[in-house]
């Protein structure tokens, strides 16, 4: 009976260890690079932004020319490696004529395309 409840014992407390456990990473929405935010300019078409972006995460309700692309990656090792990312892409007419967030814009995004 003591054998038991030693067992027992140990087994709680080694499943109570959360270092001990594998926990996977999540990555969730957009993943962007700086060098596909550097491809935009703007002018560009909403089919033009989506080849080089992929489709948003967001398009809102109420504003359908208003494009938001998020990432949020979730390390399961460490807090430190946690990420979060967005940028927001504003339309006018089926052309960009906005964008923010937490890239930097290219030297030539404001210059417009050539048709």
């Amino acid at each position: 009976m003591l054998y038991r409840v030693l067992l027992i014992t140990l087994v709680l407390s080694l499943s109570a260890c959360s270092s001990w456990v594998y926990r996977i990473d999540v990555p969730q929405g957009n993943y962007l690079e700086q060098k596909d935010i550097d491809k935009l300019q703007i002018g560009m078409t909403k089919e033009q932004v989506k080849f080089i972006l992929g489709s948003p995460v967001i398009i809102d309700t109420f504003e359908k020319d208003t494009w938001h692309y998020v990432y949020i990656f979730k390390s399961g090792r460490n807090e430190k490696f946690n990420a979060e990312k967005r940028f927001i892409i504003r339309f006018e007419n089926n052309k960009v004529v906005s964008a923010e967030g937490d890239f930097e814009l290219s030297e030539n995004f404001n210059t417009p395309m050539e048709n």
